[in-house]
């Protein structure tokens, strides 16, 4: 199997005019990439960056994002993305848990002692790196939510990302001639790894800003202009570009994250829209499984090239067709483990019973082999949850919950106000407010670990051994201000128009003028639907910035009544940190 650098040269020799990256008004050919990446891969390696060392990139979505990562695997090291919207304690966590070697920052966040910081721009002088990377070295370490509190670094191999391009490129998942990518995800969600990698097998990658990725109607024109050819998605983040993207051509789809709902699945399929649902968990390199959205109803399809699959029982067993069972990957895009945490590592990456000496990975899904033999996803064995395609870990919520002052005891849920918005609902003891808990939180975690409604209790209900009886929760309860009477939102004319669509997304009742959007649980995904709704009610052109940077309902009132006066969007505000930080 190919080593993708090695893969980079052949392109850069065959194709040096050919576009590589695309970022704003930045374009860069494959001769610029590879003279660019050479540079501050010698720059590391100066600074005694080697192989096996961890190297953190904190960087915003520009074409020096992807300059950085491969500069990066030149010198011989991993990445480990550190997302800017993450808050800085979680990010001063991960650099001090990955002992890095360096940090490549713009702004030299998040600092750490002893720490050599690089420009992505840094650059040093000297003959091209002779040597070559093992497929066992490290190529990157990505944090996924922690059940015991604090998040956990997996580490993958070089080779298990070389099989995944190979394996998707066997399936005919990714055509064989070069097309346009569209990178859509956080550099901290590994499904970005399949996306920006493809740079090595001489595609195109378009890095879609942070200005464009919050906008359904930007990203439809930015898929257009590009003639982008891919596009990574979750099934949340169709449902906003679907009627941007009404009559227009659609890229082929490559759609994970979280389960695709039924009637997506038949929408796409019925549509004859070219999509792919694909599976896979972090600790397998992203993808293992996939399904053409086709034909019968949702299904996870078949294994990659060269991944085993098991559906096996409690005692490893394998379950008959029909029977749910635990769901068990193997081969060749089994990630080393947990960083610096071998006991977990040894608990969920087990001896695979059919092939001697081999590991297979315990992914906690369940699943059954439904009629004619297809693969169906039927839950999880824990408490992981996935929304709007992150992983979170209930129990990485309740502890952050628990350390705030004045909780005495905490617990989370999923709560779905309306089918298909699955979204956290906290609950504490304490002498405490809803209103206070959340926004301290939200210093101190990302912002899909925040819950959307978080509920103070006199005491947790409890079940006769003395746990926390998750099923007697009462229904998640909207901050008190919700409650309060209707007609203190202005509910008449323009005021009670945008009242009513904030209570229809958010499922409140009674606004009033001081309340505001995220104490009333509302996240990313539900903050572009307000601005979708209000943009095709009203004819403007509102911006996702203008309710993420408004202080409260009335603010955002305020907005929207200057843009229609003026018969155009109001002024588009920068980006500040609060929209940085619900970025979806």
């Amino acid at each position: 199997m190919t080593d993708l650098l090695d893969r980079l040269r052949e392109t850069v020799a065959a194709h040096p005019g050919r576009t590589a990256v695309l970022a704003g008004a930045d374009r860069l050919d494959f001769a610029e990439l590879d003279r660019r990446t050479a540079a501050l891969a010698r720059a590391l390696r100066e600074r005694g960056v080697g192989r096996g060392d961890r190297v953190g990139v904190h960087l915003a979505r520009t074409a020096d994002l992807p300059v950085a990562l491969l500069a990066v695997w030149r010198a011989g090291a991993a990445y480990v993305p550190l997302d800017p919207a993450y808050p800085a304690e979680r990010l001063a966590h991960m650099a001090a848990d990955a002992r890095l070697a360096a940090l490549i920052s713009a702004d030299g966040l998040p600092a750490a002692d002893g720490v050599p910081v690089l420009r992505p721009d840094a650059a040093a002088d000297g003959p091209e790196l002779p040597e070559h990377a093992h497929p066992l070295d490290p190529a990157y370490v990505i944090y996924t939510s922690g059940s015991t509190g604090r998040p956990k670094g997996v580490e993958v191999p070089r080779g298990a990302v070389a099989a995944l391009v190979t394996a998707l490129e066997a399936s005919g998942a990714y055509r064989a001639e070069p097309g346009v990518v569209g990178w859509n995800a956080s550099v901290s969600f590994d499904a970005s790894v399949q996306q920006w990698a493809r740079i090595c097998r001489g595609d195109t990658v378009l890095v879609i800003g942070e200005e464009h990725r919050a906008d359904p109607a930007r990203v439809a024109a930015l898929l257009a202009e590009h003639a982008v050819t891919d596009l990574d998605l979750t099934p949340s983040h169709w449902e906003l570009l679907r009627e941007p993207l009404a009559g227009a051509r659609v890229p082929r789809l490559f759609m994970g994250g979280e389960a695709v709902p039924e009637r997506t699945w038949r929408e796409l399929a019925d549509g004859g829209v070219d999509a792919l649902n694909l599976y896979g968990p972090t600790e397998c390199t992203v993808d293992a499984v996939t399904a053409p959205i086709s034909g019968p109803g949702p299904h996870l399809g078949a294994p990659l090239p060269g991944v085993r699959l098991h559906l096996l029982d409690e005692k490893l067993a394998p379950v008959p067709d029909g029977v749910v069972g635990e769901l068990y990957l193997a081969g060749p895009g089994l990630a080393h483990g947990y960083l610096g945490r071998p006991a977990l590592t040894a608990e969920r990456f087990v001896a695979d019973p059919v092939a001697t000496g081999e590991r297979m990975y315990r992914t906690g899904d369940q699943a059954r082999r439904g009629e004619g033999g297809r693969l169906e996803y039927v839950g999880r064995v824990d408490r992981q949850v996935k929304l709007r395609g992150y992983r979170v870990e209930l129990g990485e919520v309740e502890h952050a919950l628990a350390r705030l002052a004045g909780v005495r005891a905490a617990a989370v849920t999923v709560h779905e106000p309306a089918p298909g918005d699955r979204r956290l609902a906290g609950y504490v003891t304490g002498a405490v407010t809803a209103a206070e808990l959340t926004e301290r939180l939200r210093a101190t975690v990302p912002a899909h670990l925040v819950p959307s409604v978080i509920t103070v209790l006199d005491a947790l209900p409890l079940t006769p051994n003395g746990k926390v009886d998750l099923a007697a929760l009462p229904a998640p309860a909207a901050s008190a201000s919700a409650s309060a009477s209707a007609a203190d939102s202005g509910a008449g004319g323009l005021a009670g128009q945008v009242a009513e669509v904030w209570g229809t997304v958010l499922g409140v009742t009674g606004l009033r003028p001081t309340d505001d959007f995220f104490s009333l649980g509302g996240h990313s995904i539900a903050a572009l639907r307000v601005v979708h709704l209000l943009r095709r009610r009203l004819g403007i052109e509102l911006q996702l910035r203008h309710l993420l940077d408004s202080a409260d309902l009335a603010a955002f009132t305020a907005t929207v009544e200057r843009a229609v006066a003026a018969g155009t969007a109001a002024p588009r505000p920068a980006l500040t940190a609060r929209a940085r930080a619900a970025g979806a």
